[in-house]
């Protein structure tokens, strides 16, 4: 049994400006209107997001974390409540002819974002794999967002990759629309894919981004991970299928780069979807919490703490009333067969005739308090029994009287 659920989650997000960012405040504003505070934290993107997640000594519940980089935090016990949106690895670079390969950029100048950023994570296995690596002919150079921005105009890089955990969709507009910077083609993107499992292919279909100037002008392929929103495993339920309310309305709608309805998703990808998530994604929220405001929900969910462990007391308890009472209507009709029995082994004794008179009295008390006593209906066949054997003895104590014996 769950306790009740707290008024505040805390999530960790992105950089100011991020894509990150601005979806946490679009959750929190959601949240808001159900009585539950979301307190945003920022962060350098998703691999400090992890770092956090996977630290009990800090205080974070949820955050947003894009697929690849799992391994380089502790992530044995977190939880996934579903991907919620793709984030495409963006690589803006600078030179006369378009490039078909990464590993054009070898030499180059490269931003490859801060440490504790996605995009730098990605950066650096994309990099590798196609033999670029820092101590190498390259230059790899720690920066993000809108300092990469301004380097790569500025011909102070060749090259950036960029990403929504740690850059805002201003920059990644602007360096789109900025003359002499291309924008990179994945034309291996199935390679990508079909190496990196977290990833994604996607295609940005001419005049996707501009219709007027026709940009991309043409069929831009790109590749992906999904962000997912990973939890601690001790989420209260409530707040799981809140923050998963929350994702289908602000992931739920369609994009350049999905489909109406595709996100929020319980893809697994390196984290296991949690019960509660693939509960909700099977039938929804909790009946309690479906139908009740969550101030009132969260009332009940309380007040069932409470009563439940008693139930668990207390039901196999009532089982034994029946079982009770039934004992204790039996214990006094076996008292009038007690009071009987004594009155019989006098009778057959050797009496008096006043003393076979006062044991009609007698006899007649017990069958009065048979008749007037308050016994239920269920006990009448134990009653006429008894009444049956009361009248036995009486017939033989009148019988002797008659025939004038003394025993």
């Amino acid at each position: 049994m769950q306790p009740a659920p707290p008024d505040t989650i805390v999530m960790t997000s992105g950089a100011d400006g991020s894509m990150f960012q601005v979806y946490a405040g679009r959750y929190a504003k959601i949240l808001a209107r159900q009585g539950v505070k979301l307190k945003i934290l920022p962060s350098q993107g998703s691999l400090e997001n992890l770092k956090r997640l996977s630290d009990e000594q800090f205080t974070v519940d949820v955050g947003f974390v894009q697929g690849g980089i799992a391994s380089l935090g502790d992530a044995n016990e977190l939880v996934s409540l579903g991907s919620v949106f793709y984030v495409p690895v963006l690589v803006f670079y600078r030179a006369p002819q378009p490039i078909k390969l990464l590993s054009e950029l070898d030499g180059k100048r490269i931003a490859i974002g801060r440490e504790g950023s996605g995009a730098r994570v990605l950066a650096e296995t994309l990099l590798k794999a196609n033999g670029i690596e820092a101590g190498g002919k390259s230059k790899l150079v720690d920066l993000e967002g809108k300092a990469a921005q301004d380097a790569l105009v500025k011909g102070q890089v060749d090259a950036a990759f960029v990403m929504g955990d740690s850059a805002t969709p201003a920059t990644m507009r602007d360096l789109i629309h900025t003359s002499g910077i291309r924008l990179f083609d994945f034309v291996q993107g199935d390679a990508y894919v079909g190496r990196f499992r977290y990833l994604t292919k996607l295609a940005l279909p001419p005049g996707s981004l501009d219709l007027g100037k026709n940009t991309p002008p043409q069929t831009l392929t790109m590749v992906a991970p999904t962000v997912e929103i990973i939890a601690r495993p001790g989420l209260h339920p409530a707040l799981s299928d809140m923050l998963i309310q929350a994702a289908q309305e602000v992931h739920g709608r369609a994009t350049l780069l999905q489909k109406a309805g595709e996100f929020p998703a319980p893809l697994e990808h390196e984290y296991r979807v949690s019960d509660d998530a693939n509960r909700y994604y099977k039938s929804g929220k909790s009946f309690v919490y479906r139908h009740l405001p969550f101030w009132l929900a969260s009332l009940v969910d309380r007040i069932a703490i409470v009563l439940v462990p008693l139930a668990v007391i207390l039901i196999p308890g009532l089982k034994l009333v029946p079982m009770l009472y039934k004992w204790r209507i039996n214990a006094r009709i076996y008292q009038r067969y007690g009071e009987l029995m004594a009155l019989e082994r006098m009778a057959f004794g050797d009496t008096t005739r006043e003393q076979r008179a006062d044991l009609l009295k007698r006899l007649d008390e017990i069958d009065r308090r048979i008749v007037t006593g308050k016994l239920p209906a269920s006990a009448a066949e134990q009653l006429y029994v008894l009444r049956q054997h009361i009248h036995f003895v009486r017939n033989r104590l009148l019988q002797d009287a008659k025939n004038g014996l003394a025993h």
